[in-house]
């Protein structure tokens, strides 16, 4: 039979799924002997069958009973009685610190009765009242549902504590009047109510709002404590404080907290009253200090961490209530774990665990002085971290001309497209009004290290006016007109008007550069070592220029796992393409592509040199043509308003038009792109292939060792491969024999459609290597265009809880995943050793790195500025693969 109710003295830390983290932490403190109130804990398996039922599970009541006797026992008092009465508190306790769960309930246990025999043994008879005050003012608002502003706006009319008794026959009135019952006066029923109470907070607004951000299941439960009550607020020899072991903010050495004499814990938490340093609790109880100490430095030895610590003072007697591993910054994190690694509390590999990927990304990025920072002007998604100021601008163009003259801009539009690539590499932040984490603005943004806020819905961007607009709570409207200089924060996603300085930050410039500083950037590049010799993928990055490659490697990419063609044929190259899709004839056709031929090989060259001696997957042209040809909105205005104007409209633009509406398809991503539009398009593959093996012929000829492997994209068929690289080998042959010398390199394919990934073993006959290509992997496993469903329905899906996060932020492991396991599984059966690798925007998402770890995949490859995250979080799998799985209950 299933014991619901354990004894502090039962269990310890490790029982955390079972007692909750507080429940197991004050089994902990409880067992190596520290002075903590005695209590039981109900365990998480109760609130699971009151959730599942609706009723309380059999036997709970007599084991609640049996455990207060025991308590009763213990105190030699007794819960509710009028002489002498024993009080309790009652106290969530999941399994993780979570927020949004209900709040504590204090002094279980008074009545009408009972108050009198706390004013007689306390002898304070204002302390009794105030402690009944607090106890009809918790109960009745997180067990009985009532406002609590009623009981706060009746506290403001009687703040005297002489009126406590007053007070409280109007708070039983509230109760009354409220709920049309009288408030409890079984201290029994009390403590089943708001056992009760704690079970039904589990499913209450707030913690599920933060269950979907911080991705804990569902049907974890929680925990309830019932603690005997001691009090810091019965004068001038009691008080209440939260300690920490060390700085949390910034993680130096030292005992931080506060200390509130006089007052009970809530005070210090809620802030009603201004605690003092901890420090001075050593010159109210000197005794008491000592002790505290104490136990911090041996809680801090046995938990091998920063502790986070609560503690009450009554009438001179230290007690424990409550710690665990404390909550800490970025910063701190880093510097704490290289601290304890010196001090021989922990080892490099549990160091590695204690940071994270996401952490190091908010150190790498440049934040604003926050005490600067007033009301934002608008608030949105925050998509890519960061800070940035700059004038606003509205269009692509304008944002490289203001760029060129050395202007800071912010580019603003209700989305982005392929076409703003331009203004977005220009400018230092990138502001829309539609569009979330993985939107293209926000994608494209992540990276090139652009600050990006996404889905800012207040904003009402006129492009054509050159202005926004924002609506105030109060309706009051302000205009932003271009040229007005804002500052957007992308790691909270809010923008606000004029500048907000900046802080820089060190561990972007030891990245970029290696300067080594003491302090944390030395933490940081400690950590970084032993994660580059833990780890057993590699990391590769996703670059299209020098710049991006060269800046790849000196974050730690040791390759490129994706350069992508085709942002080689935008700007002035696009009349090039241009040029031919519109030629009629093979020789027209010949020489466009031509023309097109050498920036193909000038690019590849550098990219090459840029990454010597490392590899570098270069991706055959992926997207329709169409993408390169002028819009169809502005082609058709044109022609027909030079028509109205009884002229002759421009021949060029008459033909592109019906190439554009001849090349028209209603869902682009799956029509003709990728390996089909090679297949059907006469002397595209070999432009690029040529261009390919040209720049390697030249970077051999110049003693350099360039390693490319070439990537066939949108594979479905073994067939269509075997076409593409008999065509690709020719090309590389008929190259070999004009240089002189043998030019061989990988072929490959991206495994990124359910069929590729169905029939792995087939298209390994042809591969020589798989990289698989999440992005559209997920896209067309789950139905979904990426932009379309956020600017759309996904936003709701993920209030619902349909979605715990974005499967185009975090690889899906149940749909995606399974077809990531059949492709390695069964290309490396068909093919032994076949190098595997993920190139999608998942390779650099931390908790994705842990899932292609798993699946043995050889590589991740992500943007440059993630590499450094990949680095580590690599490392992290690869020392304890299912601690992600672990801590999310994935």
């Amino acid at each position: 039979m299933v014991r619901y109710v354990h004894d502090f003295t039962e269990g310890g830390r490790e029982q955390a799924d079972l007692l909750g983290g507080k429940g197991a932490n004050l089994a902990e403190m409880t067992r190596i002997g520290l002075p903590v109130p005695p209590g039981f804990t109900v365990i998480t398996e109760a609130c699971r069958a009151y959730l599942a039922t609706g009723t309380e599970p059999g036997g709970l009541r007599r084991e609640l009973a049996e455990h207060l006797a025991a308590l009763e026992e213990a105190t030699g008092r007794r819960l509710g009685d009028p002489d002498d009465p024993l009080l309790v508190s009652v106290r969530s306790g999941a399994r993780y610190s979570m927020p949004g769960m209900m709040e504590t309930i204090l002094d279980i246990g008074l009545n009408d009765r009972s108050v009198a025999g706390l004013a007689k043994t306390s002898g304070h008879e204002e302390f009794a009242w105030d402690s009944y005050r607090r106890l009809v003012q918790m109960f009745g608002t997180t067990v009985m549902g009532i406002d609590g502003a009623l009981f706060a706006d009746a506290l403001a009319r009687r703040p005297d504590p002489a009126e406590r008794p007053r007070l409280v026959a109007e708070f039983l009135a509230i109760v009354r009047e409220r709920t049309g019952e009288e408030f409890p006066q079984d201290p029994a029923e009390q403590l089943r109510r708001a056992v009760r109470a704690v079970f039904e907070s589990w499913n209450g607004e707030r913690a599920r709002l933060y269950r979907r951000r911080e991705h804990i299941p569902d049907d974890l439960g929680t925990a309830v404590n019932v603690q005997v009550m001691v009090f810091g607020n019965l004068g001038p020899d009691s008080g209440t404080g939260v300690a920490f072991t060390r700085d949390p903010a910034t993680g130096r050495q030292g005992i931080y907290g506060d200390y509130l004499p006089d007052a009970q814990g809530e005070d210090v938490v809620s802030g009603v009253r201004n605690a003092v340093p901890l420090q001075e609790l050593q010159e109210h109880h000197p005794e008491c200090h000592t002790q505290l100490c104490g136990h911090m430095a041996t809680l801090e030895r046995h938990y091998r961490d920063l502790c986070d610590i609560e503690f009450t003072v009554e009438r001179g007697k230290l007690w424990m209530l409550q710690t665990r591993v404390g909550k800490r910054t970025a910063e701190a994190a880093f510097r704490i774990a290289v601290q304890l690694v010196d001090e021989g509390l922990i080892d490099w590999p549990e160091a590695l665990d204690r940071v994270t990927g996401d952490q190091l990304a908010r150190l790498m990025f440049p934040r604003f002085d926050t005490a600067s920072a007033g009301a934002p002007l608008a608030t949105g998604v925050p998509a890519s971290p960061g800070a940035a100021v700059g004038t606003v601008v509205f269009d692509s163009a304008e944002a490289v001309r203001r760029a060129a003259a050395g202007e800071q801009v912010v580019l603003v539009r209700p989305e982005t497209t392929p076409d703003d690539l331009p203004g977005m590499v220009a400018a230092q932040a990138v502001l829309t009004s539609r569009g979330g984490k993985t939107s293209h603005a926000a994608v494209v943004a992540r990276g090139m290290g652009r600050v990006c806020v996404c889905g800012a819905e207040s904003l009402g961007i006129d492009v054509a006016a050159r202005r926004f607009t924002v609506t105030g709570p109060d309706g009051t409207v302000t205009e932003v007109a271009e040229g007005t200089e804002v500052s957007v924060d992308g790691s909270a996603g809010t923008v606000h008007l004029g500048a907000l300085p900046l802080v820089g930050s060190p561990v972007m410039r030891y990245f970029e550069t290696g300067e080594r500083e003491s302090g944390l950037v030395d933490a940081v590049a400690r950590l970084m070592e032993h994660a580059d010799a833990a780890r057993r993928m590699a990391v590769r990055a996703n670059a299209d220029t020098p710049e991006d490659a060269a800046r790849a490697r000196r974050f730690g990419a040791q390759g490129i796992g994706l350069c992508r063609t085709e942002h080689m044929f935008l700007g002035e190259r696009r009349r090039l393409v241009e040029a031919m899709i519109l030629a009629r004839t093979d020789s027209e056709r010949e020489r466009a592509l031509a023309a097109l031929l050498p920036p193909q090989r000038e690019d590849f060259t550098a990219l090459l040199a840029a990454m010597d001696g490392l590899p570098v997957t270069i991706r055959l042209l992926d997207p329709p043509l169409h993408e390169f040809l002028p819009d169809h909105t502005g082609l058709a205005v044109r022609v027909a308003s030079a028509e109205a104007a009884g002229g002759e409209p421009d021949p060029h633009d008459v033909r592109l038009l019906r190439t554009v509406e001849r090349m028209h398809e209603h869902n682009p991503m799956l029509g003709l792109r990728g390996v089909r539009l090679g297949l059907l398009v006469p002397g595209l593959i070999a432009l690029q292939v040529r261009a390919v093996a040209e720049a390697v012929a030249g970077r051999l000829a110049d003693g350099g060792d360039p390693r490319v492997e070439i990537m066939v994209p949108l594979v479905d068929t073994a067939a269509e491969l075997r076409l593409v690289r008999q065509e690709v080998e020719a090309v590389l042959a008929e190259v070999s024999e004009q240089v002189g010398r043998a030019l061989t390199c990988p072929i490959g394919t991206m495994i990124e459609l359910p069929r590729a990934a169905l029939t792995a073993d087939r298209i390994a006959d042809r591969a020589d290597f798989f990289s698989l290509g999440t992005n559209d992997l997920t896209q067309t496993t789950w139905g979904m265009s990426r932009d379309d469903v956020e600017a759309s329905f996904f936003s709701a899906y993920l209030e619902r809880g349909i979605f715990e996060v974005s499967p185009f932020e975090t690889i899906d492991r149940q749909g995606v995943g399974r077809l990531v396991r059949i492709a390695v599984a069964e290309g490396r059966a068909a093919r032994p050793g076949l190098k595997i690798g993920v190139c999608g925007e998942h390779g650099g998402d931390p908790d994705s790195v842990h899932f292609f770890h798993e699946a043995e995949l050889d590589y991740v490859s992500c943007s440059p500025f993630r590499v450094p995250v990949a680095r580590l979080e690599a490392a992290r799998a690869a020392l304890d693969p299912d601690r992600d799985r672990a801590a999310t209950g994935k």
